[in-house]
C-alpha cells in the first residue's frame, strides 16, 4: 500500500489533467492515472480553432501543452494503469484498486474517465473490428486509400469524418436514417459534404449485416421505408453513432444516468463525499476541450477545500475531544448571528463550541444532512450526541 496522496485523479484528459494543474498549483500530493494516451480521445481530432488562446492547433498539440504544464509541478505524480475499483474506507478515505501497479491511497478521488465508441452489436460488427470496420478516421484512414467506404451516422462527427475520408477513400458513401437532405450535424459540416463530389448518400437507410471473409467485403442496407434490403460492395465501414461514458467500474459506487453519465453538482461533487466526476463521463450540456477544463480547475479547488475542512473536522472530533457544540449558520442573515451568540452565551460552560459558516464550510452540515440553520449538532468525544434545526 503506497502512502496518502491528497487526490488521485483517475483519468488523463483534458479534465484530468486540468484538475492536476489546479492541484499542482496548490502544491497537493497528487496522482494522475492513465490507462492509455494523455489526453484522451481529443487527440484523435485534427485541428481545434475553439479554445481560448489557441487560434488553431491539433488536439494531440494542445494536450502536450496540458501535459507539459501539470508536469512542471514537483507535487504532481503519474502513473499509467488501469483501475479496476474504488473503496472508501471507514475513515472516509479511499483505497484505488489498479491492475497492475497495487493499490493507492487518497483523501479524494477525481474521476474523469471519459467515453468510447457505441457499439452497436451489428452482426459482423464485433468480427471485424479492425478488418474493415473502425471508429475513428484519425487512426484508420490511410488504411483505406483508394478504397469504397460506407459512414454509419449523420451527426457533426459522422459528416465532418466522413469529409476528412475522402482525402484517401476514392469513394464515401454515408447511411442515413432520415429523409433526403435531412442531417443532424450543423449546417457548415452539411454544405460541405453535399458539395464534396466524393460523398453520397443512402438515405432513409440503417445498416443491417456486414459481410466478409477475413475482411470487410460487402454490407446489408435496409431502407426503413420500404422494408427492402441490398447487399453493396464495401472495403469498409466507419461507426459515428454516438459515445457512451466509461464508468462501468464505479457505477455501483456513485449515482449515474441511465446512460451510464455520472451525476454531478456545480462543484462536481458525486453522491459520494470525497469523489468528484469531470469531463465527458458527467451529466453535461456541452462536451468541448474548453468545458472539461472548466470541469477540472472546479473540481480540484472544490476537493482541496474538502480535504482541508474534513482534516479540520477529525482534529476536533477525536475519541478524548469531550464535548463540542457546531453553530450552523448563514452570515448573510443577521437575525441568525443574534440567534448563536445567545446560544453561544447559554453553551458555552458546557461545550466547545464551533462556528460553521454554511456558505464557506458545509461539509459537516450536509453530512448531517441538515437542511435549515440557524442548527446545532452537539457531539460528545467525537460521536453525536443530538440535532437541533431552526433554532
Amino acid at each position: 500500500m503506497s502512502e496518502m496522496y491528497d487526490v488521485v485523479i483517475i483519468g488523463g484528459g483534458p479534465a484530468g489533467l486540468a484538475a492536476a494543474i489546479y492541484a499542482g498549483r496548490a502544491q497537493r500530493k497528487t496522482l494522475l492515472i492513465e490507462k492509455g494516451s494523455y489526453g484522451g480521445r481529443i487527440n484523435d481530432t485534427r485541428e481545434i480553432r475553439n479554445y481560448p488562446g489557441t487560434i488553431s492547433d491539433s488536439g494531440a498539440g494542445l494536450m502536450e501543452k496540458f501535459k507539459e504544464h501539470a508536469r512542471s509541478y514537483a507535487t504532481n505524480e503519474f502513473k499509467r494503469t488501469t483501475v479496476t475499483g474504488i473503496e472508501k474506507a471507514a475513515d472516509g478515505s479511499f483505497v484505488i484498486h489498479t491492475k497492475r501497479r497495487g493499490d493507492f491511497l487518497a483523501q479524494c478521488v477525481l474521476l474523469d474517465t471519459g467515453t468510447k465508441p457505441r457499439i452497436l452489436g451489428i452482426p459482423g460488427e464485433v468480427e471485424f473490428a479492425g478488418h474493415g470496420v473502425a471508429y475513428c478516421a484519425t487512426c484508420d484512414a490511410e488504411f483505406f486509400k483508394g478504397k469504397e467506404i460506407y459512414v454509419l451516422g449523420a451527426g457533426d462527427q459522422a459528416i465532418e469524418e466522413a469529409d476528412y475520408l475522402t482525402n484517401f477513400a476514392s469513394k464515401v458513401t454515408i447511411i442515413v436514417l432520415h429523409e433526403e437532405g435531412h442531417l443532424d450535424c450543423n449546417e457548415v459540416a452539411a454544405e460541405t459534404a453535399f458539395h464534396n463530389p466524393k460523398i453520397h448518400f443512402v438515405w432513409n437507410s440503417t445498416l443491417q449485416e456486414i459481410k466478409g471473409k477475413e475482411e470487410v467485403e460487402s454490407l446489408v442496407i435496409k431502407n426503413v421505408v420500404t422494408n427492402e434490403s441490398k447487399e453493396v460492395k464495401a472495403d469498409g465501414i466507419f461507426f459515428f453513432v454516438g459515445m457512451v461514458p466509461q464508468t462501468e467500474f464505479v457505477k455501483d459506487l456513485v449515482a449515474c444516468d441511465k446512460k451510464g453519465y455520472i451525476k454531478v453538482n456545480e462543484k462536481k461533487e458525486t453522491n459520494v463525499a470525497g469523489i468528484y466526476a469531470i469531463g465527458d463521463c458527467t451529466q453535461t450540456f456541452l462536451r468541448q476541450v474548453v468545458t472539461s477544463a472548466a470541469d477540472g480547475a472546479i473540481a480540484a479547488t472544490a476537493s482541496e477545500r474538502y480535504v482541508k475542512e474534513k482534516k479540520q473536522i477529525d482534529a476536533i472530533l477525536t475519541p478524548d475531544s469531550g464535548k463540542v457544540a457546531f453553530l450552523f449558520y448563514n452570515p448573510y442573515d443577521s437575525a441568525q448571528i443574534d440567534v448563536l451568540t445567545k446560544m453561544e452565551e447559554k453553551l458555552g460552560e458546557t461545550y466547545h463550541v464551533i462556528r460553521q459558516d454554511i456558505t464557506r464550510q458545509s461539509l459537516l452540515y450536509e453530512r448531517l444532512q441538515m437542511h435549515n440553520v440557524p442548527a446545532a449538532a452537539y457531539y460528545e468525544n467525537g460521536q453525536v450526541e443530538r440535532i437541533e434545526e431552526s433554532l
